[in-house]
């Protein structure tokens, strides 16, 4: 592993849930607001802004991993692009799963009311590590099942 893989592992956050293209999320970033009046000091104030939209696309890899979201706010659509593993993200909440078959969800920005609505998944797919932990206890339960079987004896 080189210098610049080390760097990067090091700004990558541990807390990003699973979330897929066309799930409806909630993101709360850290905006800070400066107050200055005249020759005044300024004030610096920390809040959090809630953006929440569906996940149109995700690009990149590792931690230079970025994904955009779509809202409509008073009939116009809005898109942010934010890097996952930002510092100025407080957090990411999934409100919905959503069912598509593209990688890339650029078609919505032509579509309105209804037609903009992507349906919801009524199933859950799990992140591929766990998958594969999922998977690895019910074979070993089958293996044990199959002992069991060539153990009794047949009268």
């Amino acid at each position: 592993m080189n210098q610049l893989e080390r760097l990067e592992q090091s700004f990558a956050q541990e807390s990003v849930p699973f979330f897929e293209i066309g799930d409806t999320v909630r993101v709360s970033v850290k905006v800070i607001e400066t107050k200055s009046s005249g020759k005044k000091t300024e004030e610096e104030k920390e809040r959090i802004q809630v953006f929440e939209g569906v996940v149109i696309a995700r690009k990149g890899k590792s931690v230079s991993e970025r994904f955009t979201v779509r809202k409509i706010s008073f009939g116009v659509g809005v898109e942010r692009i934010f890097p996952i593993h930002s510092p100025s993200i407080a957090g990411i909440e999934v409100v919905r799963k959503g069912k598509v078959r593209r990688a890339k969800l650029y078609y919505l920005r032509t579509k309105k009311g209804k037609a903009a609505k992507v349906p919801e998944r009524e199933f859950t797919r799990t992140p591929k590590a766990s998958a594969a932990k999922a998977t690895a206890p019910a074979t070993q339960a089958a293996v044990e099942k199959t002992e069991d079987v060539e153990a009794t004896p047949k009268s």
